[in-house]
């Protein structure tokens, strides 16, 4: 009988012991991030249709495809271009798909956040044609653009908006409404960007940051440490060149990763730290590249952004 006792207590002491060990191991595959690019990366890889010019949009999917990213992320004026030579934006979406890519992000809802009640009551229509578009094709997430809100912007009103925006996305049309910021237009920099989004007071309230314009602005980088990845809809990045300084910098200096000198080493690893799971996307918008052969234009650009991460460590 003290034999039994004893074998079913030893039983007992093991199965206890092996508990913490099995919720562990539980618990670490559970947040293991998923790996993308043959393991190279933590993100998946997208493509900014801006980066290869001119071409139709399905050429671009297709370069995108071969090149072997992972999505791709278009612009509102080509949607609008290939409905109006008869395409079908859904048939589309399933061709994207069947290339083996998906649609984080739709650029984006222009003139969406004006100043006033009775112009942004007006926006809406062109707001509402572009988040279907964006719909159609099977895109994640659609950008609210801050390009008329007014140099003295009320910030409180514009985060009311883009709670607007926020809410007829998800509602009518099972999108993610986010917002960027550019340094050419009121709102400059992430601090800015996150402050509105933060007043939406949403749950769902996202923004979209961009290496460039972090840095054209002179918001700078340490920003980002503080966000949680959940926060980010989809994470744009390049290169920006030493020369020529900052205030004479455009959209059309923007280089390959690597090849400039944002500390993207860093900034990829605070981006992982963060939590952020979704897209990283490569948008270059240099006339010089314009130029050259856009199939291999969209391998070196996935090249160096792999090289940069493996750099990173991340």
């Amino acid at each position: 009988m003290k034999r039994r006792n004893f074998i079913a207590g030893a039983s007992t002491l093991g199965l206890a012991g092996t508990l913490p060990a099995l919720s562990f191991a539980k618990e670490e595959k559970r947040t293991q991030q998923k790996r993308y690019q043959k393991g190279l990366s933590p993100w998946p890889v997208c493509l900014d249709t801006a980066t290869i010019r001119p071409a139709s949009l399905e050429d671009k999917i297709k370069f995108a495809a071969k090149a072997g990213y992972d999505a791709i992320e278009p612009w509102d004026g080509e949607l609008e271009i290939y409905e109006k030579n008869g395409g079908n934006l859904k048939d589309l979406g399933k061709k994207i798909k069947d290339l083996g890519l998906f649609v984080p992000s739709v650029i984006g809802l222009w003139n969406a956040l004006p100043p006033t009640k009775e112009a942004f009551e007006k926006s809406l229509t062109d707001t509402r044609r572009r988040m279907r578009m964006a719909a159609d094709i099977g895109s994640e997430h659609v950008q609210t653009i801050p390009n008329t809100v007014g140099e003295n912007f009320d910030q409180k009103w514009v985060a009311s908006r883009f709670r607007d925006i926020i809410e007829i996305a998800k509602n009518d049309y099972n999108l993610k409404a986010a917002l960027v910021f550019v340094k050419y237009f009121p709102v400059k920099t992430l601090g800015q960007a996150a402050g509105i989004a933060l007043d939406a007071n949403h749950p769902h309230a996202m923004v979209i940051p961009d290496v460039y314009h972090m840095y054209i602005s002179e918001g700078g980088f340490e920003s980002l440490k503080l966000l949680k990845g959940e926060m980010i809809a989809i994470f744009q990045f390049n290169d920006a060149p030493s020369s020529p300084d900052i205030p004479q910098l455009g959209d059309e200096h923007r280089v390959y990763p690597g090849d400039g000198i944002l500390p993207l080493n860093t900034i990829f690893r605070d981006l992982k730290a963060s939590g952020y799971k979704g897209c990283i996307s490569l948008e270059m918008y240099n006339p010089d590249y314009w130029k050259e052969d856009h199939q291999q234009v969209a391998v070196t650009g996935l090249r160096k952004t792999l090289e940069v991460l493996q750099k990173a460590g991340v």
